[in-house]
């Protein structure tokens, strides 16, 4: 029987990550995507528990103390952490687990499970970058300089991951990243139980 995967996601801002993993889940079956905690306020529509847990910093710190994150980390101003017993509890029940993650996470994530799965999205050029980071509309233009100093920064550890997909064509991405998805389930580990009970 094939053994839970943990994946790891992660892309610069405006790679356009989030758009492709809420378009995996549309249709993934066997697979979910990791609720982080945070201590940044709670934007209106989301729900508690549901997009993140939204904790108090001092509950955050508290958590950091009893060593219950995976990863944990300071994105602007805020933070952010992936709980370790949830994560472990989705992987114990069979259900393959994805985390949005930034590669600082990314880093602590494979200290703890060496076996994880990582997958890093780059849009297709810098100006693409630029622009698409220009239209959401709703940023100052100092606000964009920085999300583009910190995507630079954050594209600079596209070798760390094991699979690149380049977010150039929406739906060939998507494709892509199902193909990864998939394509972690036939490799010769997790198939070794299923080719030894058909000798």
């Amino acid at each position: 029987m094939n053994r839970s995967i943990l994946f790891i996601l992660s892309a610069p801002s405006g790679a356009g990550k989030t758009s492709l993993l809420h378009a995996l889940m549309n249709d993934a079956e066997g697979v979910a995507v990791s609720v982080s905690h945070t201590t940044r306020k709670q934007r209106p529509g989301e729900i508690d528990g549901q997009h993140y847990h939204f904790v108090s910093v001092e509950e955050f710190q508290r958590m950091i103390a009893r060593d219950a994150f995976i990863e944990h980390a300071q994105v602007f101003d805020n933070f952010y952490g992936t709980s370790k017993e949830a994560v472990q509890q989705q992987l114990d029940s069979g259900t393959d687990v994805i985390l949005e993650i930034d590669w600082q996470g990314a880093r602590q994530v494979r200290r703890l499970f060496t076996d994880a799965v990582s997958v890093f999205i780059v849009p297709p050029s810098v100006d693409a970058l630029r622009e698409r980071l220009s239209s959401r509309g709703q940023d100052s233009e100092e606000i964009i300089e920085r999300r583009m100093n910190d995507a630079l920064a954050e594209l600079s550890h596209y070798d760390e991951y094991d699979y690149i997909i380049i977010n150039d064509q929406f739906e060939k991405a998507l494709q892509d990243l199902r193909c990864v998805l998939h394509a972690q389930h036939l490799t010769r580990s997790q198939q070794r139980g299923l080719v030894s009970t058909i000798r």
